[in-house]
């Protein structure tokens, strides 16, 4: 069982910025893709970012562009999701996924192809 913690959630007004981090103690984040899923009530799970292993080419679902941010630390074991003007359809529980068995993202982002994630952190935007 994968062991991902995630961070960095909170209530924001419509416009702010969040920093979600994502790390484990189990493994180096350098051996796998690693994407930002979210889910709110009554939905499906979704693909918002991804960052490649190797190259750190990204992908992000046409819902963030422009506004979010993936980026990695390899140093530190960090994965972060920057998260700039905020929308209250962003809010969600976020989970950050390994990508099983590879170390590329793909172009979409296919809940099925990556793990389970940590027990998440809540991100609520009002309006």
């Amino acid at each position: 069982q994968v062991q991902l913690v995630e961070s960095g959630g909170g209530a924001v007004q419509s416009g702010g910025s969040l920093r979600l981090s994502c790390t484990t103690s189990a493994f180096t984040l350098t051996q796998f893709a690693i994407a930002w899923f979210r889910q709110a009530p009554g939905k499906a799970r979704e693909g918002v970012s991804c960052i490649n292993a190797k190259d750190g080419n990204t992908v992000y679902t046409d819902a963030v562009k422009g506004r979010f941010t993936i980026s990695r630390d390899d140093e530190k074991n960090m994965i972060y999701l920057q998260m700039d003007n905020l929308e209250p359809e962003d809010t969600a529980e976020y989970e950050c996924a390994t990508r099983r068995f590879a170390t590329v993202c793909g172009s979409t982002l296919v809940s099925s192809l990556f793990g389970n994630g940590g027990q998440g952190t809540q991100v609520t935007v009002s309006s």
